[in-house]
């Protein structure tokens, strides 16, 4: 059974910390097991697993990573950890103590984990920005306040509420709420909210709609949760953020966005939501090479820049490229009256040759069959018309139909 609690840490510099963590756990019920992802290569009389056997799952052998460089070191262990954690079978929950080079050792292996296996990560970075280390996960940081380095008045206290706060997660029981539908993600952006809106009151009764905010992050963690099998279809209605990849904006999701489409079989309804802006900061981050540029403000910490047609023609043929790896049921769906609340007559964004160049990329690039299509309607993407055919054509590809 997925029953241990995992505290990981380096014992050469944190063992009085991991062993206090490992008596409160114990004391609160829970079984344990101290894993040590120390670089110096010797053994610790705290660990319940040593760094040699952590090491040892590196791909290239405990020799990748005993190295006389710091840094390439702590990389190399925590592949090394990751490929441990995902051998392990009994795990229940994790913890983590560390510093900026713990912190970011131990946080790529916790991102490998479920959506909803217990994390929990002690670290002097905590009150920073936490993306590179969360990611599309659900790891629960915690500042220390103080260095992970010894035990005081604060350390003891930050450090005691950390281990309960994941006996409590690990301990605690899910209320039963009876609902067994079938899990879909759908990706949704403020000038995309009426679309989505409308589609989720469609389908509410028939599936469990899980809607992603379009942050980069928010596409990652839909992502996340197709591949691990927790999603049964996707209706990425937003799209937005191919823009911020393309064009440097602040809510990337990275190249690998739709990757999930080769690597799982999906049903899959897309379309361009909000592919007609790029997202960046305050008015003035806003990079020099776009200043010229159309530009509108949504609220004092979000300053949005409308694509271009040269720019919407290479995002088409991006994301058609992608479309055409595809496992599963692709139908990609073109709203030729706009495709935000900004991009509609009268709107600050609309620009229909923009559009036009966007959907026209699409129809060349991607390989249709009976399987993967592009479909064009008359409708702007906040429509009930429009959310009506997202909802027929979802239905078609989940078989429903």
């Amino acid at each position: 059974m997925a029953n241990i609690a995992y505290l990981i840490g380096t014992c050469d510099t944190k063992a009085d910390e991991l062993g206090y963590v490992r008596d409160l756990l114990r004391a609160d019920g829970l079984t344990t097991r101290v894993v040590d992802v120390s670089t110096g290569g010797a053994d610790s009389s705290c660990a319940d697993i040593q760094a040699r056997d952590v090491a040892a799952c590196h791909p290239e052998g405990p020799r990748a990573v005993f190295l006389n460089d710091r840094g390439r070191s702590i990389a190399a262990m925590a592949d090394a950890l990751q490929h441990y954690l995902a051998q392990a079978h009994d795990i229940g929950g994790v913890i983590g103590l560390g510093g900026s080079g713990g912190t970011a050792l131990v946080t790529p292996a916790m991102r490998d984990l479920a959506i909803g296996v217990p994390k929990v990560m002690v670290s002097t970075v905590a009150s920073g920005n936490v993306a590179p280390y969360v990611g599309p996960s659900d790891i629960a940081m915690i500042y220390s306040v103080t260095d992970v380095a010894g035990l005081n008045r604060i350390s003891r206290r930050v450090l005691a509420n950390a281990a309960h706060a994941l006996a409590g997660m690990m301990q605690g029981k899910l209320p039963p709420n009876g609902d067994d539908k079938p899990s879909i993600g759908l990706s949704m952006f403020g000038v995309t909210t009426d679309c989505v809106s409308q589609v989720t009151r469609a389908l509410d009764n028939d599936y469990d709609c899980l809607v992603f905010h379009a942050t980069g992050t928010g596409g990652q963690s839909m992502e996340k949760l197709a591949d691990s099998g927790m999603i049964s279809g996707l209706l990425d209605i937003t799209t937005t953020e191919v823009c911020d990849l393309f064009m440097g904006g602040i809510f990337s999701a990275g190249d690998t966005r739709l990757d999930t489409l080769a690597r799982q079989y999906i049903p899959y309804v897309g379309s361009c939501g909000a592919l007609d802006m790029v997202n960046f900061g305050p008015r003035d981050t806003l990079p020099a090479a776009y200043q010229q540029r159309l530009i509108h403000a949504h609220n004092p910490h979000v300053t949005l820049m409308r694509t271009t047609v040269d720019e919407n023609r290479r995002m088409g043929e991006w994301i058609g490229a992608k479309l055409n790896r595809s496992q599963g049921p692709v139908h990609f769906l073109l709203p030729e009256k706009g495709i935000s609340g900004l991009d509609a007559p009268g709107q600050p964004f609309h620009d229909p040759d923009a559009d036009a160049a966007l959907f026209d990329a699409l129809e060349q690039t991607v390989e249709q069959t009976d399987q993967r299509r592009i479909i064009r309607y008359p409708y702007h993407i906040n429509d009930p018309e429009f959310a009506a055919m997202l909802v027929k054509h979802f239905r078609e590809v989940m078989g429903k139909e």
